[in-house]
């Protein structure tokens, strides 16, 4: 057991460049001007960073993954039972969720530029499973035949070769078309003067708020400069520690100065500021969504919201569908893929209602629809879009002209008053046109239900018991030109 235990402690080593070593698997780290190392591990010390990481992987992961079929006629029909929609709705992977799956996939991509998956396949061709790769682990090599491949070194560092129809690669923005660029290694500079400052303010409460910078003044010599070096190290031992803020002695004629500027001088809150949004725009999300309400209003947050669904979560789903459409479909596989962004763009319950209410009124929603938006079930009944009664399709008020033109009556001398001639030449032409249509819908159904009879007595503004009597005398199967005859004799009879 000793000897498995110091085989394990020797593997751990970060130095360690054997196979068995970490070496090889630490992320690339870039020192930036202000001396310090920036990675994109290390870049999560930032809370705005690992703030803004968070807020685009949990909201790429929490979208609804939804599936369609194109139809004939321009329409789309979900389809939940392709391989594909379980793989990303359902099951990924063995290890993970769709929630861990995509939130971890987008994290890579917003820290790194690029997410691996090594593409699993029945003999069918459709793909069970899709297992992450770190992308650290992973090389593109572009082969003498212009085609590349990838490498990826595995946990006990060998190296295997993926061809790329093995990998699914999701890649950001990218300068030769193979590899997304790093977007922590591009702002490294913003970065790392970030890190700097943290650290910085770290050190500087360490050391009680005090400045430690200084010279000692010392009117006389040093015999030699190890005594020197003696009195520079006691001096330090002297001044940190546990015996930091303890009175400071000197002999000899020495006076202490200090030196450096203060935290005033040097616009440290105002740097840490600016960080802040330095971040938030890098990744662009707006300043609120990460605390940082110095410029936030209550009429500009709703706005900043809407413009992060649109110029900033709509790009990387677009980024998703494109790659998941190219690279995971089969070729006879004639879907689409899409994350429904409904729930992101849900207003409050009043402006819902407005929303359904317009809908529903001017007939492009039913009631059903609205009900299911709503998470609720469907009822019978509330299938039909509705429409409202002063308002007709071109077609029929074409065909109502013709059939008023037709069937008017020659005028005759002793006419009555032009008013109310134009008066009931407008209830005529109302008549035939409502009759036309409800004869086209009848006819269509086949049947004189509850709710046609109702919408009769509606249009016409008649007792329902009227149009149930009226309802009985007609005769199966319906003929549309019997029916539209008999519905004009009912409503002239209003």
């Amino acid at each position: 057991m000793g000897l498995f235990t110091f085989i394990d402690r020797f593997r751990a080593s970060s130095s360690d460049r054997s196979p068995w070593g970490d070496f090889f698997f630490e992320p690339v780290s870039v020192r930036s001007a202000s001396g310090m190392r920036v990675s994109p591990d290390g870049a999560l010390r930032l809370a705005a960073v690992y703030a803004c990481v968070r807020i685009l992987s949990e909201t790429m992961a929490s979208l609804p993954v939804v599936v369609y079929r194109q139809r004939k006629d321009g329409g789309k029909d979900r389809v939940t039972d392709h391989w594909l929609y379980g793989l990303l709705a359902r099951k990924p992977n063995r290890f993970q969720n769709p929630f861990e799956w995509r939130e971890m996939l987008q994290g890579h991509l917003a820290l790194r530029g690029n997410a691996f998956c090594q593409i699993i396949a029945n003999p069918k061709g459709e793909i069970t499973e899709l297992m992450p790769i770190h992308p650290d682990r992973v090389r593109v090599e572009v082969m003498d035949s212009g085609d590349f491949r990838y490498r990826v070194r595995m946990q006990n560092g060998d190296e295997t070769v993926f061809p790329r129809g093995q990998i699914w690669h999701l890649r950001g923005l990218s300068s030769d078309g193979l590899m997304g660029m790093s977007p922590i290694e591009l702002a490294r500079e913003s970065l790392g003067m970030a890190l700097a400052a943290q650290d910085y303010g770290a050190r500087f409460f360490t050391n009680d708020a005090k400045p430690t910078g200084g010279w000692i003044e010392f009117p006389g010599t040093f015999k030699d400069p190890e005594a020197k070096r003696v009195f520079r190290d006691s001096y330090q031992a002297a001044q940190s520690g546990s015996n930091r803020g303890k009175v400071l002695v000197l002999e000899n004629g020495m006076k202490f100065h200090e030196v450096g500027v203060t935290n005033k001088d040097a616009q440290f809150l105002e740097l840490r500021k600016f960080q802040i949004t330095d971040i938030a725009r890098m990744f662009r999300v707006p300043p609120h969504m990460i605390a940082d309400l110095d410029r936030a209003t209550f009429s500009n947050i709703e706005q900043q919201s809407l413009e992060f669904v649109m110029h900033t979560m709509t790009p990387w789903a677009e980024r998703w569908e494109a790659s998941i459409e190219s690279d995971l479909m089969l070729d006879g596989d004639q879907l689409e893929v899409e994350f429904d962004f409904a729930n992101l763009m849900r207003g409050d319950a009043a402006s819902r209602s407005a929303y359904y209410q317009s809908g529903i009124q001017n007939g492009w929603l039913t009631r059903n629809e609205a009900r299911i938006a709503e998470n609720l079930n469907p009822l019978q009944g509330l299938d039909q879009p509705l429409r409202p009664l002063n308002m007709v399709e071109e077609e029929d008020a074409e065909e109502a002209e013709q059939e008023t033109e037709s069937s008017d009556p020659a005028p005759t001398e002793d006419e009555t008053d032009p008013a109310d001639q134009e008066s009931s030449l407008r209830f005529r032409k109302l008549v035939q046109s409502n009759s036309a249509r409800l004869a086209r819908r009848i006819a269509k159904k086949g049947s004189l239900g509850a709710n046609e009879t109702d919408l009769i007595a509606q249009a016409f503004g008649l007792e329902v018991s009227k149009v149930s009597a009226w309802a009985q005398l007609q005769t199966q199967p319906f003929e549309e030109a019997a029916l539209a005859a008999s519905l004009i004799q009912l409503g002239m009879n209003t």
